[in-house]
């Protein structure tokens, strides 16, 4: 595509945004097929298994990250010649902690599934295999190191490799009708393999993985640093998937269902991190020069982002039901009415992506985690009220409604109600209607 000359535009570097982009995007779809292919195969129940087993290591894996990647490529940026100590305690660090995780991901699970008194088969082996897979994301701190060096590239290259073998495995897998225990494998093995290729494309860079070693000293710095961010995770990871393991004590029946539909209502999420990561630079420029071209900017971000998400709540909201019966099948009977609430979420997500970044930029962390917080309790909360009374529906209503509190948290914040309004006034298309009169 031939792009006409601006001034001060990059065509190049526009092209490559694009490029890189379109591989992210792909490999979404392609990852969100094979999920679906996954779900059609095992049915509800084992399906709601899995989910289960994942959301609960999933939690864990949140501290096994240790919130080091931020850290890590500022670390190097600043002392490069510090890179193999950085890189080998980090790597050590998340190491020793991801070991101790498997087995406490096994004895939480031992503990809930005795006091729940449930009979269905125990998940130990597959909850102990999904921790071995997440023992594996250890090696993410070869990711923030090409960061550091401003070379993603062989990062999305090696995750491009390693998404086609994985899922020709899954592929595979399913056409053997092999039982779930098999997928549960086959998640392992993909983390083996981005692992694996992470270290090859260091090596392959000529650089010399034997070379990095580990200080207390350097330890002691990361995770004081980190600490906060680890907290913070944790909470993000809660709000996001505690509703799967509160739906077990419904049966994995109805955790399998709801799974189907969040998979859709969350497929794309990964749509306004992209947007708002692409023009967080323009924000930061214009706040430094220009407080209202900032303010402006901000508000613009928003009703796009309104834009977008919208118009894709209000029609899966008329069409759940048929979404779910053409990718699933009709075994996840009452998924679309989950999806067609769950959808709503979105938009709140989405403002909350783009919110993010102006808490980021004017420093407050502390709000940013307050938030999440919240939306966390309000999560918890509400799905003790509404999961005995109302199943997955009641979850999907939870969720909604947590992401309505973690989005406006800010509302309420003096020094943020500003851009808590501004963002009301785009969700009611206020600002919208403006611009159109104004024209």
């Amino acid at each position: 595509m031939k792009l006409p000359h601006i001034k001060g535009f990059d065509e190049q570097a526009f092209q490559k945004y694009l490029k890189n982009t379109g591989w992210v995007m792909f490999g979404k779809i392609l990852s969100l097929v094979v999920g679906m292919l996954i779900a059609r195969y095992l049915g509800p129940t084992e399906f709601g298994d899995l989910s289960f087993a994942l959301a609960l290591v999933g939690i864990l894996s949140a501290v096994g990250a240790l919130g080091l990647d931020t850290f890590i490529v500022r670390e190097i940026i600043q002392e490069p010649d510090k890179k193999n100590e950085i890189l080998g305690t980090s790597l050590w660090l998340r190491i020793c902690v991801n070991s101790l995780l498997i087995p406490i991901a096994v004895v939480i699970y031992l503990s809930y599934h005795h006091l729940s008194h449930n009979q269905a088969r125990p998940l130990t082996i597959m909850v102990a295999l999904l921790g071995l897979a997440s023992f594996f994301k250890s090696f993410n701190v070869i990711d923030a190191f090409f960061q550091s060096q401003v070379l993603s590239k062989y990062i999305v290259q090696v995750q491009n490799i390693c998404l086609f073998i994985s899922s020709a495995v899954k592929i595979v897998v399913i056409s053997l009708n092999l039982p779930l225990i098999y997928i549960v494998l086959s998640l392992v093995f993909d983390g083996f393999i981005l692992a694996l290729g992470l270290v090859i494309i260091y090596q392959k860079k000529q650089r010399d993985i034997t070379k990095w070693t580990f200080s207390k000293e350097r330890a002691r710095s990361l995770l004081k640093q980190s600490s906060p961010l680890i907290l913070s995770a944790v909470m993000v990871s809660l709000y996001m998937q505690i509703d799967q393991i509160m739906l077990k004590s419904e049966g994995s029946k109805t955790v399998g269902i709801y799974s189907a539909a969040v998979k859709i209502s969350e497929a794309w999420y990964f749509i306004p991190v992209a947007i708002v990561t692409s023009v967080f630079p323009a924000l930061l420029n214009a706040r430094k020069t220009d407080l209202e071209r900032y303010q402006k900017r901000l508000g613009n971000l928003y009703d796009l982002l309104i834009l977008i998400s919208l118009p894709v709540a209000i029609f899966v909201s008329f069409s759940g039901t048929y979404i779910i019966n053409i990718l699933y099948g009709d075994r996840f009977e009452g998924a679309g009415q989950m999806l067609s609430i769950h959808i709503w979420s979105g938009i709140f997500v989405f403002l909350g992506s783009a919110s993010s970044q102006y808490l980021l930029a004017e420093g407050y962390t502390k709000i940013s985690f307050y938030r999440t917080l919240a939306g966390a309790v309000t999560n918890i909360g509400l799905n003790f009220w509404l999961i005995p009374k109302y199943g997955g529906l009641g979850a999907s209503v939870a969720t909604l409604i947590a992401c309505f509190v973690s989005a406006f948290y800010i509302l309420f914040i003096p020094k943020t109600q500003k851009q808590g309004l501004m963002m009301l006034k785009s969700l009611f298309l206020v600002t919208l209607f403006q611009k159109i009169i104004k024209r």
